[in-house]
């Protein structure tokens, strides 16, 4: 499994924990910055991530930011990206299960280590069901058309 990962300066401290956590599972990440808590733009490295698995580079991408929002929001601009702001693990479970997320987005100014630890996990370990949710989903790739 490969990972493109990238925060702001709000999300940069716990990107870094994500990344190494992850690397400690043996998962490889492209880290697209930042790469220091300098203050940065966030769209910036929502486009990066959001770019790494429309050309198939990687198979799913995280995003951190202060409160998630702004990351989704711009990451959600890209076609067949799916970005969902996921505060718990129930919250990822469901946006693969019922929404097919590729990109999980996570506050870095509202989330310790160890719920990202979990919320990681369970958005990497559930598939997306399908069924009457893949109808839905090709319900709004219509409208991205």
């Amino acid at each position: 499994m490969k990972i493109s990962i990238g925060s702001d300066h709000a999300g940069f401290e716990l990107k870094e924990h994500v990344k190494k956590y992850l690397e400690s599972k043996g998962i490889e990440v492209v880290d697209e910055g930042t790469y220091s808590p300098d203050s940065v733009d966030y769209p910036v490295f929502a486009g990066k991530v959001a770019k790494d698995l429309q050309n198939k580079m990687v198979d799913y991408g995280i995003l951190i930011c202060g409160t998630g929002l702004g990351m989704s929001i711009t990451a959600n601009k890209f076609k067949n990206i799916y970005a969902a702001l996921c505060l718990y693990p129930t919250m990822a479970k469901y946006a693969r299960m019922h929404n097919n997320a590729n990109i999980l987005v996570m506050a870095g100014r509202l989330m310790g280590p160890t719920l990202a630890e979990e919320t990681v996990d369970t958005f990497l370990s559930t598939n997306f069901e399908g069924g009457r949710h893949q109808r839905r989903i090709d319900e709004i790739k219509e409208i991205e058309k």
